[in-house]
């Protein structure tokens, strides 16, 4: 999905990683930084962010007890703008290139928005890398989206991002900012096509999954509820064994407002990722 925000609050002090730079993946660079010790756990951002936007506020607090690696995807923030052609598939392999590069095997993966479609791919590209799966605000195919929003995404124009917190953030760390209109076409002809990665591919994800998604973030909940059906949840508990992964809805929270909800989402990780 593609978002802009209404204010700059995600958009603060930064946090000085321990470890930063690039891995060269599929012909392309992308960026990552890392911050903390302990297990890793992978963060990809929603569309047109950059990791100080999108996580700014959750790393200081998901990295005194966890490795985080937080990794920019093709074109956005720091890593270069590229003419490589845009899909899920290719992001993913370039986030498990980053865990290569790194020599980490095997790590939890949290995806937020477009970035949470990633992680899916992610999950069913690479299984034997992914421990624990979190999807924030996000779905595997396009029809999982409310109509308002696939409707959106076909109409999107460039100078909708205009003198946005996104055009601020990007300005700040791109190597290249003459790219930025190149990049929103990009990015916008690709979330203006549609996907399915597959309910049969989401059904054999092993891993356990945690879904957190705002009540009115602009997901379909019925589609929703069927990707929790297809990952083993939705049973009557007391009769059978609880599913290993879970579904958490936030109250009063749009696709938005739910990023902004730091101490909420903090306390499902924390729960879940231990």
């Amino acid at each position: 999905m593609i978002i802009v925000l209404a204010g700059s609050s995600l958009y603060g002090q930064k946090m000085k990683p321990s470890k930063s730079g690039y891995a060269d993946v599929n012909g392309a660079k992308t960026y990552y930084e890392v911050y903390g010790e302990g297990s890793p756990v992978v963060l990809l951002h929603g569309a047109f962010m950059t990791i100080d936007l999108n996580w700014g506020e959750l790393i200081p607090e998901l990295s005194k007890k966890r490795k985080v690696i937080a990794i920019e995807l093709q074109g956005h923030g720091h890593t270069p703008f590229s003419d490589r052609k845009l899909s899920h598939s290719t992001l993913a392999r370039d986030v498990e290139g980053v865990l290569d590069q790194l020599k980490i095997e095997t790590a939890d993966i949290v995806g937020y928005s477009f970035g949470g479609t990633v992680a899916y791919e992610f999950a069913i590209q690479s299984p034997k890398r992914l421990k624990n799966l979190v999807i924030i605000s996000s779905t595997y195919k396009n029809m999982g989206w409310l109509p308002e929003i696939n409707n959106a995404m076909k109409t999107m124009k460039p100078a909708f991002f205009d003198k946005s917190p996104m055009h601020t953030a990007y300005d700040a760390v791109a190597p290249d900012k003459t790219k930025w209109t190149k990049f929103l076409e990009q990015m916008i002809a690709s979330a203006g096509t549609p996907f399915d990665l597959g309910d049969a591919n989401i059904a054999k994800i092993s891993a356990p999954v945690l879904i957190i998604a705002g009540d009115n973030d602009g997901l379909d909940k019925p589609e929703l509820m069927k990707t929790y059906q297809l990952l083993g949840g939705n049973i009557a508990a007391d009769m059978a064994p609880m599913p290993k992964s879970q579904l958490a809805i936030v109250p009063g929270q749009s696709h938005v407002s739910l990023m902004m909800q730091t101490a909420t989402i903090l306390n499902y990780l924390n729960n879940f990722l231990k």
